[in-house]
């Protein structure tokens, strides 16, 4: 198949260009920055000789999106709004415009569309949509905001010879350098990965090879279609995660942080709290019912496997 990823060359986009290319698959990478024959330019607003690329391809992977990790100010907010809106319109368009179109558009969501909860898991089918939750900073309305804003782009773009998916994703954990493992590890190792703010606050995840799996699956099958979580079934809670984190790279105690440390912590490395302290609880209703079976579906062995395979890299 040929399967053109734009916004392919960042961490997300790095796992399932490698994972793709192995199989086999011709991987097109849609990016700004353009290095080596796999890669076009583009710009992620106007349509331009990249949608060529498009035109008679199998699958399109929609990744492109400023990325979270930085300082919630107004200016980042809107970059990563506009950021997401456009890239995800114009392919839409590039879609529509096809003589051949692909069967599949694949359009990167977030889990974070979900509220902040404690009592319930999120799936697509009773999940609570996020915005206006008590007790939470107003600004995390935006992040809603954001992905109900990306995944509607999609919707709306009239492709009807497309079948199209929102990936609802949680975070993705590789052991590739940068990525969210990478980072929650070197602060494990370091003996800061204790509880935040109490660290009952859930957190969500996938292991990389799930995901690769995951969206192989959603390839081959022809029935899905709309919002899909991309999350492995064993949510947990954020002082659980790094207890257990910590037992896959051998490091007994982690120093716990209130949340004005994390404050700080998260001003010192120019991103935000709200990455930390929402609780993220969201399940793979969809992929479980259509037969998905999870290589890791619980943190402690795909923690002891990724700390493993970092150790060997």
């Amino acid at each position: 198949m040929k399967i053109v990823i734009p916004g392919g060359t960042g961490q997300v986009g790095t796992i399932l260009d490698r994972a793709l290319t192995a199989y086999g698959h011709e991987v097109v990478l849609l990016t700004r920055s353009p290095e080596g024959a796999r890669q076009v330019r583009w710009d992620g607003r106007t349509l331009g000789d990249w949608a060529a690329q498009i035109d008679g391809s199998d699958v399109v992977v929609n990744l492109a999106g400023r990325s979270v990790s930085c300082r919630y100010t107004a200016a980042n907010l809107e970059a990563m709004m506009s950021s997401r809106v456009d890239s995800a319109r114009v392919v839409g368009e590039a879609i529509a415009a096809a003589a051949r179109p692909p069967r599949l558009w694949l359009q990167m969501s977030t889990a974070t569309i979900y509220a902040h909860r404690f009592d319930a898991a999120n799936d697509e089918y009773g999940g609570l949509i996020g915005g206006g939750e008590r007790e939470v900073p107003r600004y995390w309305d935006y992040s809603v905001d954001i992905a109900r804003n990306w995944e509607e782009a999609q919707e709306k773009a009239p492709t009807p010879g497309t079948r199209k998916i929102a990936l609802r994703s949680a975070m993705v954990m590789s052991p590739d350098r940068s990525g969210v493992f990478d980072v929650l590890s070197r602060l494990a190792r370091l003996g800061l990965g204790g509880p935040v703010a109490g660290g009952a606050q859930y957190v969500s995840w996938i292991h990389d090879r799930d995901f690769v799996r995951a969206i192989r699956f959603l390839i081959e099958h022809d029935h899905l279609a709309g919002p899909v979580n991309l999350a492995a079934p064993g949510p947990l809670p954020q002082r659980r995660f790094m207890r257990e984190l910590r037992s896959a790279w051998r490091v007994p105690v982690g120093l716990p942080a209130t949340r004005w440390m994390a404050e700080i912590g998260a001003y010192a490395i120019r991103s935000d709290t709200e990455l930390l302290l929402k609780s993220r609880r969201v399940t793979p209703g969809r992929l479980l019912d259509a037969g998905f079976a999870f290589d890791f579906p619980q943190w402690p062995s795909a923690a002891a496997d990724l700390a493993a395979r970092r150790r060997r890299a």
